[in-house]
């Protein structure tokens, strides 16, 4: 099964900006697809909620 990818937005908290990422997309315990990825800048993990698997 191939992974799927996000490329888009994301808010940084660190940064404390928007910032473009590219991450994986996984499903969460509660059945939400999330993408997970690392802040270009300051290498912190983000996190973008899509919606229901």
């Amino acid at each position: 099964m191939a992974v799927e990818t996000y490329t888009g937005e994301a808010y940084c908290v660190k940064c404390k900006a928007k910032r473009n990422f590219t991450g994986d997309v996984n499903v969460s315990e509660s059945g939400r697809r999330m993408a997970k990825g690392k802040c270009p800048t300051c290498n912190t993990t983000m996190c973008r909620i899509l919606g229901k698997a």
